[in-house]
């Protein structure tokens, strides 16, 4: 029997923003979509995401992602740190230039 995809998704220590860990797809996009709202409604200039432990990352929850910086208002930014290679493949593919996202290697 396959494993049931999971993500968790942990406060940085340190500093504001989360460390999510597993994969974003149909199976834990409200995981996801929650966690990126916190990340809005929270109203700091900059907000860290750690994703170097994501698995696999689906258009869809690049798409969430997009739309959370979207909504940011521009001053404000969500920073990626070390995301998964296709996620600014297609952050550049899909929604180039977009700004709201710094991506950290």
């Amino acid at each position: 029997m396959p494993a049931v995809p999971r993500l968790d998704v942990y406060p940085l220590p340190g500093r504001t923003g989360f460390r999510a860990a597993g994969e974003v797809s149909l199976r834990t996009r409200g995981v996801w979509e929650r966690a990126l709202e916190r990340a809005v409604s929270e109203g700091e200039d900059v907000y860290h995401l750690e994703l170097s432990a994501l698995t696999f990352v689906d258009v869809a929850g690049v798409g969430a992602l997009a739309d959370a910086a979207r909504s940011l208002g521009g001053r404000r930014r969500l920073v990626l740190d070390r995301p998964p290679d296709a996620v600014p493949r297609i952050l550049e593919l899909l929604w180039p230039g977009l700004p709201g996202i710094e991506v950290s290697a």
